[in-house]
């Protein structure tokens, strides 16, 4: 079956209306293109979303605008564990997004890291416990709970690092790696990630992990922390330096949203075999590229090659990484069909287009979102 055409059927709730697929984080960039796919194909979405990162109020704005019925809006924190429990008990699925995203922000505040990614997943594990019926419950984790990858022995091919264990190289690092948290970062998703994972053997709930590697795609508005293929585009059609990171050669294997949502979607329909499970999600070996391969085609794109600028190594930065999915491939079926090019000049092209068009106020009479509980309590 192509993913894309798969149908989800909700669950009624007592009053006989369907439940909702509660998104948190539901107006980043990833939340907002599973919110437009769900909302096309009919399904009702609260969306979950303290609007704090810089961007998501113009995915909401989108959605809203695209998805004048079956979108409901709650502007709250995942750290408000009462607001969570009332969206969550409307639901019969959660995607669990909300994160602090970043690193670099986790070293300066790490107890901030903890309580959003930490404290957040277990708000809504406990939550989806409190249940008659627990919602079966999606979190996205992070390659970054593998550590830095430093017994990984590489070598450099042209301007790619690449692994020498032939395994590695041909499918990339797979779920049996061994967990090392590093980076406050690494240290909070990892922490959430092994709650998701660990409340599907405690409690018997319905807990799938996403550990993903690099997304990109439309609805991204990417900062140097998160979103770099965006990050990237967006300084070369804006004519600013890109500040590269060691030295550039590092790797990784990108992922479309549009194939990422894909995954969701599979995942939602198969939660039954799926539960209980971690994948590693990314475009795999076939979708591999290194930060001086994206300048390189941003130079094509652009007829020009951006201006870059170094700096050290930054902590827990892997120089490889690839994931192995072949284990979720093997259980749904499926596959990527964006290659990295082909997806680079999407949101090459998505990008120029946003810059060019003005900004669209509100209209009249819009509906507002649905208020659940105030931001950043």
């Amino acid at each position: 079956m192509n993913s894309r055409d798969a149908v989800l059927t909700p669950r009624r709730a007592l009053n006989g209306k369907d439940r909702v697929t509660l998104i948190t984080g539901g107006a980043g960039f990833v939340g907002a293109n599973l919110a437009h796919r769900l909302l096309s194909e009919g399904h009702r979405v609260l969306v979950f979303d303290n609007l704090s990162r810089p961007g998501v109020e113009r995915n909401l704005d989108w959605l809203q605008q695209n998805h004048p019925t079956g979108l409901d809006v709650a502007v709250a924190d995942i750290r408000d564990a009462s607001a969570v429990e009332r969206a969550v008990a409307r639901a019969d699925h959660v995607f669990h997004f909300a994160a602090q995203v970043a690193v670099t922000t986790s070293l300066v505040d790490p107890r901030e890291d903890f309580a959003v990614n930490a404290l957040g997943t277990l708000n809504v594990l406990e939550a989806a416990r409190a249940q008659p019926v627990p919602p079966s419950v999606l979190m996205t984790s992070t390659n970054k709970v593998y550590g830095g990858l430093e017994d990984v022995q590489l070598k450099l091919e042209g301007q790619r690092y690449g692994p020498v264990a032939a395994d590695i190289a041909g499918h990339g690092i797979s779920e049996a790696r061994p967990l090392d948290f590093h980076s406050p970062y690494g240290c909070s998703k990892g922490t959430a990630d092994q709650y998701v994972h660990d409340y599907a053997r405690s409690y018997g709930m319905k807990t799938v992990v996403f550990r993903m590697s690099c997304i990109y795609g439309q609805r991204q508005f990417g900062t140097e922390d998160q979103g770099w293929v965006a990050h990237f585009l967006l300084r070369a059609l804006d004519g600013e330096p890109i500040t590269l990171f060691g030295d550039g050669k590092q790797v990784r294997d990108i992922l479309f949203v549009d194939d990422l949502v894909d995954a969701f979607v599979l995942a939602q329909r198969n939660i039954g075999k799926l539960a209980g499970n971690a994948f590693n999600i990314g475009g795999g070996p076939r979708n591999v590229i290194s930060l001086l391969d994206l300048l390189d085609q941003i130079e094509v794109l652009e007829g020009k090659r951006p201006e870059t600028t170094h700096e050290d190594w930054r902590t827990g930065d892997q120089r490889y990484y690839v994931s192995d999915t072949r284990r979720f491939e093997a259980a749904t079926g499926w596959r990527p069909a964006v290659d990295a090019r082909q997806g680079i000049e999407r949101l090459h092209q998505w990008l120029r287009e946003m810059r060019s068009r003005p900004s669209v106020a509100r209209k009249a009479g819009q509906r507002r979102p649905v208020v659940l509980a105030a931001a950043g309590r």
